[in-house]
């Protein structure tokens, strides 16, 4: 279940932060201004109290999700806004020239920055994405919260049949720190992978 609640959540706060971040710097005022609001907001509130008013806030205005759906949309809008201040940064760090010379090359502003700006944002922003990857696979184990049982919730009914909580929640985090460690290998190699040769190296 945690893979699970992972896999889709990661994806799609990468893609959440990448147009979120991308709509702050670049969008119409009133876009902007939408989206720092929400940026705020998801990053100043705590994940647990989201997962809470999504799950067992939203039924009081008709609005309801199950369990894991629940969960999901609370990683995604969570990892989507700490995603966005990574791309925001970044490409606030790429000079403002290259679309203006894109711009003299013929390219709309939308084809410039999805060929040439984001892209190389993108590269900048990896680590910092990588990491909140990183975070969102310790999130996970916060579903349990909402009823969404995952490993976390699992060991916890195990430890109180048996009561053998060490043994339980020890194998919990070592299951945990294997997947941070091939986040971790893969996230390089990604990085490495996208590197630009001569670029960043002394």
């Amino acid at each position: 279940m945690s893979t699970m609640l992972i896999i889709p959540s990661a994806f799609f706060g990468l893609l959440g932060g990448i147009l979120v971040g991308t709509f702050r710097v670049f969008g119409p005022k009133p876009i902007q201004r939408l989206f720092n609001a929400y940026t705020a907001i998801f990053r100043g509130v705590p994940l647990m109290v989201q997962l809470f008013i999504l799950y067992y806030g939203l039924p009081n205005i008709g609005i309801y999700f199950e369990a894991y759906t629940a969960a999901v949309i609370g990683f995604i809008l969570c990892s989507s806004a700490y995603n966005s201040e990574y791309i925001r940064g970044a490409l606030l760090a790429i000079k403002s020239g290259q679309l203006q010379a894109a711009s003299a090359l013929g390219m709309s502003k939308t084809q410039a920055l999805v060929w040439i700006i984001i892209p190389q944002a993108f590269r900048r922003a990896l680590p910092g994405c990588g990491n909140e990857m990183i975070y969102l696979i310790k999130y996970s184990s916060l579903a349990y919260i909402v009823s969404c049982i995952e490993l976390t919730g699992e060991a916890r009914a195990i430890a109180a049949q048996s009561f053998r909580f060490t043994e339980a929640f020890t194998v919990v985090a070592c299951y945990y720190l294997l997947l941070v460690s091939i986040a971790t290998y893969l996230l390089k190699k990604v990085e490495k992978r996208l590197a630009i040769p001569g670029f960043g190296t002394k």
